[in-house]
């Protein structure tokens, strides 16, 4: 059962309408995370910046890759079936590509380095190794892009940590839980 109810058009706060109507506009419709998320103004539109600024970064199967494998360690289900449908839909990842993400990796060997490399730094709350972040340079990142992927991970602890805590109603489709896949 969600621990707050996703607002009503009407109960917005007038600061982050804008950014919810912009997302409604470009989704086709609110999600309830946003809708919850809305309720504060100054997360909110911080997250949505953040998101923003990190959506011109990698590519589309890399992000969603990295949100599939942080997600699943952080147990956050409200993500799973957001990056699942994003995956699939914009990325155009298949399922077989959806389920290696979520357990870290990827068929292509630079996002798997990626992959690994958001999972590594998730697990270890940034405490990875020098091979570690050797293995990701290695496969062609550079420093910048390896400060990327740790935002990345930021920006997406931040949407599960939200989603666990306030559980919002899920309205994209249902994944399996990881222990079945």
């Amino acid at each position: 059962m969600p621990r707050s109810a996703a607002l009503k058009p009407e109960d917005v706060p007038a600061d982050s309408k804008p950014t919810l109507d912009a997302f409604t506009r470009n989704i086709g419709f609110t999600p309830n995370m946003l809708a919850t998320f809305a309720l504060s103004p100054i997360a909110f539109n911080a997250w949505a910046a953040l998101l923003g600024s990190l959506s011109k970064t990698l590519d589309v199967k890399t992000r969603d890759g990295i949100g599939l494998a942080v997600s699943e360690v952080n147990g956050c289900n409200y993500c799973l079936t957001v990056h699942s449908f994003t995956a699939e839909h914009m990325a155009k990842l298949s399922a077989s590509e959806i389920i290696l993400a979520r357990k870290g990796h990827a068929s292509d060997p630079k996002r798997d380095a990626a992959i690994q490399f958001a999972r590594k730094v998730i697990e270890t709350r940034g405490n990875v190794s020098d091979a570690d972040v050797k293995a990701v340079r290695d496969a062609g990142y550079t420093d910048a892009n390896v400060m990327e992927i740790v935002a990345l991970v930021a920006m997406y602890s931040l949407t599960n940590f939200f989603n666990n805590v306030f559980d919002p109603e899920k309205d994209f489709p249902a994944v399996m839980p990881a222990g079945s896949i």
